[in-house]
């Protein structure tokens, strides 16, 4: 699949949960405002951050899309985590918004009207949240889409934080009010945390953290290619689908140039058909009685 095509399957997934986010939301508003309930009202507003989302990604794979350039020989594709980002900081200013409604309406309370459209529109809406989020979170590992990801970890926040919306809904109809407000606090502080870990997943990837860490696989490969002694200085950067590793390789001190190009040859292919992810490989070739140094 070349990357113009990965990127316009992520489009049409993105553009249909778009969709559906937004009439979600829009029923949890409408439900909120009429029945006066403040978790309502914040599970709906967080579904329509879903749908913000959505646009952030659909920009960010737009960017990433666009082939390798004189002044990005890499390419785009790490766009999309950077992209990432920003669902990450609409989760945070969303955390602390709802976080400021809830404690106001504690000490200003208003009683909500509970009633059977309550419940039953909230439950319909988590049955939707829990297939969108089963088949993004699919969909998202199968392309290596770190929107998609993202966003599905973002929707499985919403399908905890509208259990917990229920569960507010069960109480006020025990005749406990107070705890509506509690739970919208609550709805925040799982937003605030969906944000965090997108981020962290993301700066991963943006400051190169390794995505190989057992280093075991690569060294079995390449000593397995004919000729060569040892390996090391292996070092691995970039998104699990965009890896670049560069790597230092011990040959026979005698060999001939010619041989030790055509084994670099060998050795990049291995790779490559060995472990999934990697599209570069750097050999630096050196003679076997040179001091071998760590991979650090």
């Amino acid at each position: 699949m070349d990357l113009k095509e990965h990127y316009q399957k992520i489009k049409k997934i993105l553009l249909g949960i778009l969709a559906l986010n937004w009439l979600v939301a829009l029923a949890k508003i409408l439900l909120g405002v009429i029945t006066r309930s403040a978790s309502i009202t914040a599970d709906g507003f967080h579904s329509l951050s879903d749908g913000a989302s959505n646009i952030i990604g659909l920009i960010g794979i737009k960017v990433a899309s666009k082939p390798k350039d004189e002044d990005h020989p890499y390419g785009h594709r790490k766009y999309e985590t950077f992209f990432s980002l920003g669902i990450a900081l609409l989760l945070f200013i969303i955390a602390v918004n709802l976080f400021r409604e809830g404690f106001n309406r504690i000490f200003n309370p208003v009683t909500p009207t509970v009633d059977i459209r309550s419940f039953a529109v909230m439950l319909t809406t988590l049955l939707i949240n829990l297939a969108v989020m089963r088949y993004e979170l699919k969909k998202g590992k199968a392309l290596t889409s770190d929107i998609l990801i993202s966003d599905a970890m973002h929707t499985r926040a919403d399908i905890f934080i509208t259990i917990s919306v229920i569960l507010g809904l069960v109480v006020i109809k025990l005749g406990a009010p107070i705890l509506d407000p509690i739970i919208t606090i609550i709805i925040s502080l799982f937003i605030a945390w969906s944000g965090l870990k997108i981020t962290r997943q993301s700066q991963a990837v943006l400051v190169d953290t390794a995505p190989i860490v057992d280093m075991k696989k690569i060294v079995d490969v390449v000593i397995s290619v004919k000729g060569v002694k040892a390996c090391h200085k292996i070092r691995t950067r970039g998104r699990p689908d965009d890896i670049y590793l560069d790597l230092h390789v011990q040959v026979n001190p005698d060999m001939h140039m010619e041989t030790a190009h055509n084994i670099s040859y060998q050795i990049e292919n291995a790779i490559k058909k060995a472990i999934p992810g990697i599209c570069d490989v750097v050999v630096h070739m050196e003679p076997k009685d040179r001091c071998i140094h760590s991979n650090k």
